[in-house]
């Protein structure tokens, strides 16, 4: 029995480019929920952004996984949230600083604040970001909940840069979602704990755990749940990783799967 699915935004059920995910979505969440099963997003954005994605719409929003497991709602209160230690995100800034087209953000709520780096370096590497950023002369004083390293690099040059960054900061770990990018989460966190601790709230077992992805910051995820599932557009590392294959973000795959799994349906066969 699935009682609860989790699932990546970005390129998993938003397709690339879109401000909004398609009210087949939408439609598929409300009919999981309508057949008992509990439905959210596990996502690298902050929880702020969230209801964006969804119009809105209350029911997709009150209960989720964001900031790659960093903050966790369930049925609109916050269960879980980690902060980041502001000596270790002073440290990466200074790293971030001898990196040429690299920089760094820090987020006040759905704010990313430039704390280091060019605005025009980082609207090559996350479009989104760039036009609304606000560039600042420091970390902030706040207790930051998301931060996220960027550089314009090729995905060799990005996984050097991360592979350093872990070897220097102790007191975090970066991952690989894709080239130019990083997210700086709390050593040993990450969406696979945000996962276990979302399941021990409602009291369930990780069999009973559908989730579904496309990258790097998905494979933690993938790590502690059997029923992983991959979309076709994703990366080869999260395609590897993830038990289940099904088709495209653009095909709307994931929504069909979560239509079958209301109906009491297994959708996966590979």
């Amino acid at each position: 029995m699935v009682r609860l699915i989790l699932t990546d935004i970005d390129e998993t059920i938003m397709p690339k480019g879109d401000t909004q995910v398609p009210a087949h979505v939408i439609e598929a969440f409300h009919a999981a929920q309508d057949a008992g099963i509990v439905v959210a997003t596990a996502t690298g954005r902050g929880l702020d952004w969230v209801p964006g994605f969804f119009g809105g719409d209350e029911r997709c929003c009150s209960t989720a996984l964001a900031t790659n497991g960093s903050q966790v709602l369930l049925n609109g209160e916050l269960i879980y949230e980690a902060h980041l230690d502001p000596a270790s995100l002073a440290q990466v800034r200074g790293i971030m600083r001898e990196v040429p087209t690299g920089g760094m953000l820090c987020f006040e709520g759905g704010t990313p604040l430039l704390v280091e780096g060019e605005r025009d370096d980082l609207a090559q590497v996350f479009p989104a970001y760039a036009p609304v950023c606000v560039p600042v002369d420091d970390i902030p004083t706040f207790p930051v909940v998301k931060a996220n390293v960027f550089v314009v690099r090729d995905e060799a040059g990005t996984r050097e840069l991360v592979a350093r960054l872990n070897a220097e900061v102790e007191a975090f770990d970066f991952d690989f979602p894709r080239p130019g990018f990083s997210n700086v989460m709390p050593h040993g966190w990450n969406k696979g704990e945000g996962v276990r601790t979302l399941a021990r709230a409602l009291g369930i077992g990780m069999d009973e755990v559908v989730v579904f992805g496309d990258s790097g910051n998905d494979l933690a995820m993938f790590d502690v749940v059997e029923n992983s599932v991959c979309v076709s557009n994703g990366t080869d590392e999260a395609k590897a990783a993830a038990r289940w294959h099904i088709g495209s973000c653009a095909d709307g795959a994931v929504s069909q799967a979560m239509l079958a799994l209301a109906r009491g349906e297994w959708p996966f066969t590979e």
